[in-house]
C-alpha cells in the first residue's frame, strides 16, 4: 500500500463532519436532543389545543416518536391513537394542520427553523401485539417445545 492511498479513498466528511449514511451508527446527539424536545411539544399541543379541522376534533393523538434529519429541516412524526388501530385516517387531517403545528412549535422550541413535519401512523404496538398472537398460538406453541 502507498503512501498515497489516502487520496485514493472517497472523500466522506464534509464541514458538519461525517455525511449520514456513510458509516454513522445513527443519529447525533443533537439529532436525538431536538427530536426529543419536538416531541415533548407536540404531545402538549395535542393534549391542550382544540382543533378546527373536523377530523381532529375528538381525536386523542399521541405523539411516540419524532426522527428528525440531519440538517434539522425534516421531522418524521410518528402518531398513534390509544386503543384505537384508525390512524391512517387522520393522516391527511395532520397534514393539514402542519403548519398551524409548526407556528406553536416555533414559540415552544428553541430552534433556528422549525423543521417540517411529516406524519406516519406508528404501527409498533400493533406489531407487537400481532407476534404475541403468533407466539399464543397452539401450533407456534408446539413448534417451539419441540425444540
Amino acid at each position: 500500500m502507498s503512501r498515497n492511498s489516502s487520496r485514493d479513498r472517497v472523500k466522506t466528511t464534509g464541514p458538519a463532519g461525517r455525511l449520514a449514511g456513510h458509516g454513522v451508527s445513527g443519529p447525533s446527539q443533537r439529532q436525538l436532543r431536538v427530536a426529543e424536545e419536538i416531541r415533548r411539544a407536540l404531545a402538549d399541543i395535542f393534549a391542550r389545543v382544540e382543533f378546527r379541522d373536523p377530523e381532529l376534533v375528538d381525536a386523542r393523538i399521541t405523539v411516540t416518536e419524532v426522527r428528525i434529519s440531519p440538517d434539522l429541516k425534516h421531522a418524521t412524526v410518528f402518531v398513534a391513537r390509544l386503543g384505537r388501530s384508525d390512524i391512517e385516517a387522520l393522516l391527511p387531517a395532520l397534514k393539514r394542520v402542519s403548519s398551524f403545528l409548526r407556528s406553536r412549535l416555533s414559540h415552544m422550541v428553541r430552534l433556528r427553523g422549525v423543521p417540517d413535519l411529516h406524519f406516519q401512523p406508528d404501527t409498533a404496538l400493533d406489531y407487537a401485539m400481532h407476534v404475541d398472537d403468533l407466539l399464543r398460538d397452539p401450533a407456534v406453541a408446539r413448534d417451539l417445545k419441540d425444540d
